[in-house]
């Protein structure tokens, strides 16, 4: 059995990278396709379910796929630092990556709405960090102002190449599957996710590495749900910190995605992406940062709604490791209890 050897030399044929492209990689894809039968069994699911562990790149998120691919393109074009706004995924990426390459990276955050676990990222890596006392958008706006006037590339993705990575996580769906699903899961912020994995699925089918393709359905936040609403929030607001934003930049692409898959977008409150998080831990073992249980979220609600057809197949994403964001695991979990160092203390407490 080969190494693998990152997502880009795995995938160069479908990659916009050449000989002369230096790549910068910490292996990242290859993330696990985990099936999910006690997840089916409590959400009464009548088919086969997987979970596409993107936590399980090397910064913990589906950012990773990206990030190789923008990074090389920029230290291709000579440029000595990187940009980006971020929820908190990006940011640890792109420091980490351009830690790899030897490279400045400069992040700007919203202030008090990043978990701990991603902001920590982002310091050891070595980038100069900024937090705005604003939203993500605003912090958006203000990069892309930068990265036009000065010489820094961008690296959100809004930088074309960010998509072009991502759209792997199709490639190895369909590759471990050995098929495409009968629908595809993706948790909705920037929409950049579900707009690569359409993307992606498309270019295997026309490659002929796949006969079908699976309808895209995307769960954004009650409370920063500005595609399902269709306008833009200005001060979205929900526990799921990589998907709190108003006005992504992906916004039309995302569009095309469901229109052309014939998917959808739905909405999914606080309380359920909770009650999901604990239930994606509790019932497979898997921990994975609130906005990932969206997808998990979604999947209940709509199968109580009768959604999806019995014997159908489904891939949820999962964007990022629940290690990023231990303080809502913290509240969302029974609290330790403290005894006594004696055997009977331990007991009495076991029930056993």
């Amino acid at each position: 059995m080969k190494a693998w050897r990152g997502v880009i030399e795995e995938y160069r044929d479908f990659l916009p990278v050449t000989d002369k492209t230096p790549i910068v990689t910490l292996f990242e894809g290859n993330t696990p396709l985990v099936p999910a039968p006690r997840l089916a069994e409590a959400t009464d699911a009548r088919m086969q379910i997987y979970l596409k562990c993107e936590g399980f790149n090397p910064t913990g998120s589906f950012k990773d796929r990206g990030m190789t691919v923008a990074i090389s393109k920029a230290l291709e074009t000579g440029s000595r630092a990187v940009i980006c706004a971020s929820t908190g995924n990006t940011s640890a990426s792109a420091a980490a990556f351009a830690a790899r390459a030897g490279i400045r990276a400069f992040v700007m955050v919203p202030k008090g709405a990043v978990a701990l676990g991603k902001l920590s990222q982002a310091a050891i890596h070595g980038a100069k960090v900024l937090m705005v006392d604003g939203n993500f958008d605003q912090a958006l706006t203000i990069v892309r102002q930068i990265a036009e006037r000065y010489p820094v590339t961008l690296v959100n993705s809004v930088n074309p190449f960010r998509l072009e990575g991502q759209k792997t996580g199709a490639f190895e769906v369909c590759d471990q599957l050995g098929r495409a699903p009968d629908y595809h899961l993706v948790p909705v912020g920037n929409a950049g996710n579900i707009t690569a994995y359409w993307r992606g699925y498309r270019e295997y089918h026309r490659a002929g590495r796949v006969k079908e393709l699976p309808r895209m359905v995307g769960f954004q936040a009650a409370g920063a749900a500005p595609i399902y609403e269709n306008r833009v929030i200005q001060e979205p607001r929900t526990v799921a910190t990589a998907i709190k934003i108003g006005n992504p930049a992906s916004w039309g692409p995302a569009l095309e995605a469901m229109k052309d898959s014939r998917g959808w977008i739905d909405i999914v409150t606080d309380e359920e992406i909770l009650r999901a998080y604990r239930l994606l831990a509790h019932e497979e073992g898997i921990f994975m940062e609130p906005a990932s249980a969206a997808t998990v979220a979604g999947l209940s609600k709509l199968i109580k709604a009768g959604r999806f057809e019995p014997g159908s197949t489904l891939v949820l994403t999962l964007t990022g490791h629940g290690l990023k964001d231990p303080d809502t695991a913290l509240e969302s979990a029974s609290r330790p209890t403290t005894v006594p160092p004696r055997v009977d203390a331990v007991l009495a407490q076991l029930g056993l």
